[in-house]
């Protein structure tokens, strides 16, 4: 998955969730932040961010924050790009590749060949290596997961897929100090028969494409 124009610019400060601010070259700008969770780890003041120009020059903001650098690790922290890059590499292995599924009461990522429902999540949260999901509470994951352990019940193939927005990781886990919800259904999903799995990217500050699986420690 490649971006187009992107230009590095200097972290400020959040107002919200939504908007950045940055200085760009000698101007502050403000800017859209393409993902909505804390993020509090990489988007520290003095911090180095990318930004992408955006396509509607009706837009309030020009530009969109898609990574950050935290200490010498580049991290694609843009939340679209998880399902963008999990459908590019899921084509080149299955024949039908369904996004936006209807099951249960939620609509699921993907659906594969007709019988394998895949829920993708992205991951930009990482120490030392290791990995882990999510940074905030999440209880529509949470709901996610118990959909796939009843599509499992049901005789689907089932998969929670978390794409990890970086490179060279060591291992992914839930993030139970912050979910323990979300840590106990994962866990319950992958005794039930939900495939867990975990891949991490190539990242460039204009590029983001699947690499390959870490180990998932439940």
């Amino acid at each position: 998955m490649d971006y187009g124009c992107v230009v590095p610019a200097r972290f400020l400060a959040r107002p919200n969730r939504f908007i950045a601010r940055v200085q760009l070259g000698e101007q502050t700008v403000e800017c859209h932040v393409k993902n909505t969770g804390r993020c509090r780890e990489l988007l520290v003041p003095g911090a180095t961010v990318y930004l992408e120009r955006g396509a509607n020059p009706n837009r309030r903001t020009a530009w969109d924050l898609i990574a950050a650098d935290k200490g010498g690790k580049l991290i694609n922290m843009d939340a679209q790009a998880p399902n963008r890059v999990f459908a590019q590499w899921a084509r080149e292995r299955w024949a039908d590749v369904r996004p936006e599924v209807r099951y249960g009461r939620s609509r699921l990522d993907f659906c594969l060949d007709g019988h394998h429902l895949v829920e993708v999540k992205g991951v930009t949260l990482e120490q030392d290596g290791r990995c882990r999901f999510p940074d905030a509470p999440t209880e529509r994951g949470t709901r996610h997961l118990h959909e796939l352990i009843r599509a499992v019940e049901e005789g689907y193939q089932a998969t929670a897929f978390f794409v990890i927005q970086m490179e060279n990781v060591l291992d992914f886990t839930p993030n139970d100090d912050t979910d323990p919800a979300f840590g106990q259904a994962l866990r319950q999903a992958a005794r039930a028969g939900v495939e867990i799995a975990a891949w991490c990217c190539r990242v460039t500050p204009g590029s983001i494409e699947m690499d390959r699986p870490v180990p998932v420690l439940l």
